[in-house]
């Protein structure tokens, strides 16, 4: 990045770089200006009220680097090392899923279905630890344990975990409720892998990143959702919820599956996209 090295100029080349691939266009000013701040470790704020601050020639060069690999589709929260979700800064790796916001919206409808004191909630497939740690942040009394297959996935919530002061989440080594026997809770939540093996947005740079198991099941993406929603009732209180994030166009046939497993009060919410994203369904 030649020129005069201050803060707006090589920010400009850095937006310039990014908006050279069609995918990252849209994102391209945050996404440089994000990375910008984690290269300076100085905050947005600070980068906005100063364009003019003259930066070196070592941290322009770092600068330039974060770019090219996002520019290569890597995610900024891979490249950052962490991601905002909830209230919470997580620190994410490759081993786990980048959080998602409309994630969010799980975590709402837990809260929001069960407002007692005393709750036992179990996190299927934690990932980084956000559903756990962000309904455990909100709710002091509840039991919260979580689950995962992946060894290196439970490292990163447990790290999450402490450095948050959450360390009474327990984290269980496992494939969905393995970890769990003889055990019952009031509420079961997950965001399973659901999409489709065949599905084309597999193919967005970003997700190349991703764990892959931790994004499909395989050919048909219902298949850990469908596993979930039989096996739960033996985990689940009476009157227990099970909480489910899915694909756009799942809703439907997951409502189905519930239905005909003995579930009832069945309902679907959208995200802020306007997407069918979460389904909750109570074990009668």
């Amino acid at each position: 990045m030649a020129g005069k090295l201050t803060v707006d100029t090589i920010l400009a080349q850095g937006i310039a770089r990014l908006r050279e691939g069609q995918a990252m266009a849209a994102g391209a000013h945050l996404d440089a200006e994000v990375l910008l701040s984690h290269a300076l470790t100085l905050s947005r704020a600070q980068i906005k009220a100063h364009p003019e601050k003259v930066v070196g020639t070592e941290p322009a060069q770092r600068f330039a680097r974060l770019i090219e690999r996002r520019a290569a589709g890597e995610p900024v929260a891979y490249i950052i090392g962490y991601r905002e979700f909830w209230t919470l800064r997580l620190a994410v790796t490759p081993a786990v899923l980048v959080p998602r916001p409309e994630t969010e919206l799980l975590v709402e409808r837990v809260l929001a279905l069960k407002p007692e004191p005393a709750v036992r909630m179990v996190d299927l497939g934690t990932g980084s630890g956000a559903i756990a740690l962000a309904v455990a942040i909100e709710r002091p009394q509840w039991t919260v344990t979580a689950t995962d297959v992946s060894t290196q996935a439970l490292s990163t919530a447990h790290t999450n975990a402490v450095t948050h002061g959450l360390e009474r989440v327990e984290f269980l080594a496992g494939s969905w409720f393995a970890p769990l026997a003889g055990r019952r809770f009031d509420v079961i939540a997950s965001n399973p892998p659901y999409i489709a093996g065949g599905d084309p947005a597999l193919a967005d740079a970003a997700l190349k990143h991703e764990p892959r198991q931790a994004l499909t099941p395989g050919p048909d993406g219902l298949t850990c959702l469908r596993k979930i929603v039989h096996s739960a009732p033996q985990y689940l209180e009476r009157e227990g919820w099970l909480v489910l994030e899915h694909g756009a166009e799942q809703a439907a046939a997951l409502t189905s599956e519930l239905v005909v497993r003995g579930f009832g009060h069945v309902r679907s919410h959208r995200d802020l996209a306007g997407h069918e994203r979460v389904t909750e369904a109570q074990w009668r």
